[in-house]
């Protein structure tokens, strides 16, 4: 059997040897819309993808820089190749992590050009973790922190077509795209 997978838009992508022409926005936006959080142990399905726009959005809301929303969006790429494994069973996983890392950051240096480090890493981190924090306190009651992460924007957590998720993704990619090409 080869080592690739077929994606949505029929490449031929290969997990353990990634070759950055055959990243594609429409193959991470479909895959994300289709793919639950909590590894499907919220009540209500709810995508990596909602997740994704969510944690864009509150960058947007926090007036973060159009490259940062666009990180935010991006963050979760690599599970569109590799699928979305929990939090605790990823820590153990150190393979999967150098695999997630290595094509998450090509994914960043396709799609918004540069790797976020520093500062901005940060940023992104800490909305993601907001956000999954509110997923888990709206879904599960669960709170996963003692203190409330600040939270500037709306989250919306309604079952959404699939469809609609997919096509959200990729206006705010080519939106953050677009601000970012004027502001140069």
């Amino acid at each position: 059997m080869k080592d690739c997978i077929t994606t949505y838009t029929k490449k031929q992508f290969n997990t353990f040897d990634p070759q950055e022409e055959t990243i594609c926005i429409e193959d991470i936006a479909h895959a994300l819309s289709m793919m639950t959080r909590a590894n499907g142990h919220f009540p209500e399905f709810f995508s990596v993808g909602q997740h994704c726009i969510q944690c864009c959005r509150e960058a947007i809301a926090r007036n973060y820089v159009p490259q940062t929303a666009l990180a935010c969006l991006l963050h979760d790429g690599s599970e569109a190749y590799l699928a979305d494994v929990t939090r605790p069973v990823k820590k153990n996983m150190t393979m999967y992590l150098q695999i997630e890392e290595q094509l998450q950051n090509m994914i960043y240096h396709k799609l918004l050009g540069y790797l976020p480090v520093g500062e901005e890493a940060e940023l992104v981190g800490n909305i993601d973790d907001a956000c999954l924090y509110y997923e888990f306190d709206h879904f599960m009651g669960e709170k996963l922190a003692e203190e409330e992460p600040v939270m500037m924007s709306e989250p919306d957590y309604k079952v959404r077509p699939m469809k609609d998720v997919e096509e959200e993704f990729l206006k705010l990619f080519h939106q953050l795209q677009k601000e970012i090409t004027e502001d140069e």
